[in-house]
């Protein structure tokens, strides 16, 4: 289930975010920009720069490019690092010449994506880095903005996160909803193999009596949910490799790398794209 299922090219494409971008700048121009057309003249240019004011990583710039050539076609943005790369306090991550009222109309759309986006490789990168040295490797989870989840689990690829599935289409994780409603994990694993012969099926458990029985009925992937440390590492003394594991809830970078040490093969985290913290941005303009 853990695979990343496009190239990671794939969401930044045009043909993927040009409408999301447009009904940003429709959502922020609306009818106009008031205060920019009245008082900067028409034929007026000048330089800017995007300047990180915070240490973090930087995920997003190709979407702050293109907000600004959707604005105005004439703008030229250059990129100073690259996607993924680790940015300092006052750093200059792009630079930017061309019509003012374009550059001004664009700006906060433009870092309004990039800020988003590089909280969440930035939170992605801490929790990356606090397994960093054992097996365990991180992924994202579902927990995403509603029409954003292309970006953002993009933005945590650039954090070093690898991508649970993406969306309810690709893979079967039979959760404790399905088992409330299905009289337990036997039918339910039935069924979904039944369906899907040929898909790794994943099965969620709350405690070690429907560990014993997700174990019993052979799910070759199982979810610990809300498990605390102890409890993981009793866990894997019950599984021994029968199954790949993997751990969610309540993970934060403070712990995460305990429940890595517990023996875990994953831990999925929906903090990294439902609770970042926005990397703070800011662009400053000189006339030319």
């Amino acid at each position: 289930m853990t695979v990343t299922f496009e190239p990671i090219t794939e969401a930044l494409a045009p043909e993927r975010i040009d409408a999301l971008i447009t009904a940003a700048l429709a959502e922020d121009i609306g009818a106009g920009d008031v205060t920019t057309d009245a008082v900067i003249p028409m034929d007026m240019t000048c330089r800017g720069k995007v300047v990180c004011k915070e240490d973090g990583v930087v995920a997003g710039l190709s979407i702050a490019k293109r907000v600004f050539q959707l604005v105005e076609e004439r703008m030229q943005f250059d990129a100073k690092t690259t996607d993924g790369e680790k940015v300092q306090a006052d750093q200059i991550v792009a630079r930017l010449y061309g019509p003012a009222r374009g550059m001004l109309k664009a700006e906060r759309v433009a870092l309004n994506f990039l800020q988003h986006l590089s909280g969440i490789a930035t939170t992605t990168s801490r929790i990356v880095k606090a397994v960093d040295g054992t097996r365990t490797r991180i992924l994202d989870t579902r927990k995403t903005t509603p029409g954003l989840r292309a970006l953002e689990k993009y933005a945590t690829r650039m954090g070093g996160a690898l991508n649970h599935r993406m969306g309810l289409y690709d893979a079967v994780l039979i959760k404790d909803t399905h088992l409330a409603l299905v009289g337990g994990i036997g039918p339910a694993l039935r069924a979904a193999r039944k369906a899907h012969p040929e898909v790794e099926i994943n099965v969620e458990v709350s405690n070690l009596q429907e560990l014993e029985l997700a174990l019993a009925d052979k799910a070759p992937r199982i979810l610990l949910d809300n498990f605390s440390c102890g409890q993981v590492r009793e866990a894997m003394q019950i599984i021994r490799g029968r199954a790949i594991v993997e751990i969610s809830g309540g993970v934060t970078a403070a712990n995460a790398r305990a429940y890595a040490l517990a023996g875990a093969d994953f831990i999925s985290v929906g903090a990294l794209t439902h609770s970042a913290k926005a990397l703070d941005f800011s662009m400053k303009v000189t006339r030319y």
